[in-house]
């Protein structure tokens, strides 16, 4: 069978599930909408729907991938596919999703990429992580002051108005500054913080856990995907691992985004306006640029907030930046 066909065939329960899951929220949102429900029963019916379908995929996963937004799991995704390609011989223009690689070929396992939004919403598990304390979980982080500047253009520039009263963001129009953003306790600076440190507190409670920081990768990528693949049990050599490295370079992602050859990706992987640099989905994909868009007193007031909230595990120093060393 060639291989596209086997990869639409392999693709084709995960779609027919997509459809089912936008179903059934037309369907609460109706119900609700019949019912007279305020905005706020609307939000938490849809999140606690979107946390059942997505813990439902944790508890067949054999592994999991854990990140907050824009904290580079779409990079990282496209080397692991691609690692994953090389050793399986599986298609190359079709990224991993859960178990469409599983499905293609049985040695691969399932592999659950979740940002981790709305489970706790479904299980009422929100100040622990006892849901995934069974699973082999891979933590991503990246400096959350640069996380929180690409949320802000993730915002700005391709997020549904839904989506930004579903995780409460700022509301669709509003015109607040990067800097506001930045320290709104919606997406910016307080939740991505509060994020990595929940994730901090719970480490020693985890079966498996092993930590990879955005700019560890940007610095070593070979290093860091070697690191990936004896964690995820990926059978895959020296050689394998640098073609990766070369397949998912800046260039490239940028390349492969503006053309759509991720195909059966969705939006997932597509500017939302290729006219406009700063809505793709590969952006900068630079360490410390945050500072880019701050004067010298709004930085100091991000670094103090920072310094006095963030659990030092992490290693993310507020009186430097790393752009040089990872460059």
């Amino acid at each position: 069978m060639p291989k596209r066909v086997h990869a639409l065939l392999a693709s084709l329960p995960a779609a027919g599930d997509l459809i089912w899951q936008k179903t059934k929220r037309r369907l609460v949102r109706l119900k609700l909408d019949i019912a007279g429900a305020d905005d706020a029963t609307h939000i938490n019916a849809q999140r606690r729907l979107r946390g059942k379908d997505q813990y439902r995929r944790l508890q067949k996963a054999e592994a999991v991938v854990v990140s907050f937004g824009k904290s580079g799991r779409t990079w990282l995704r496209v080397m692991v596919s691609r690692l994953y390609q090389q050793v399986y011989d599986l298609p190359e223009d079709t990224l991993i999703g859960f178990d469409n690689f599983h499905n293609m070929d049985r040695r691969v396992p399932r592999l659950f990429f979740t940002h981790d939004n709305y489970i706790g919403d479904y299980t009422g598990h929100t100040d622990t992580k006892i849901d995934f304390y069974d699973k082999k979980v891979l933590l991503m982080v990246r400096d959350p002051r640069d996380v929180a500047v690409s949320q802000f253009f993730q915002w700005k520039f391709r997020m549904p108005a839904e989506k930004k009263a579903l995780n409460d963001y700022l509301p669709d129009g509003d015109d607040s500054s990067i800097y506001n953003f930045v320290m709104h306790d919606g997406g910016g600076l307080p939740k991505v913080i509060d994020f990595m440190n929940i994730w901090a507190r719970e480490r020693d409670n985890l079966r498996a856990l092993s930590v990879i920081r955005y700019e560890d990768m940007r610095a070593n990528p070979h290093e860091t995907l070697t690191q990936v693949a004896e964690f995820l049990y990926i059978p895959a050599d020296a050689a394998r691992i640098q073609e990766a490295v070369d397949y998912a370079s800046f260039e490239n992602m940028k390349k492969k985004e503006a053309d759509s050859s991720f195909r059966m990706s969705g939006a997932r992987v597509a500017p939302g306006d290729k006219s406009n640099p700063d809505s793709y989905k590969t952006r900068r994909a630079k360490v410390g640029g945050f500072r880019d868009y701050f004067e010298d007193d709004q930085i100091k007031a991000i670094n103090a907030l920072m310094a006095d909230t963030l659990d030092p595990v992490y290693r993310y120093d507020t009186d430097t930046t790393a752009d040089s060393k990872a460059k």
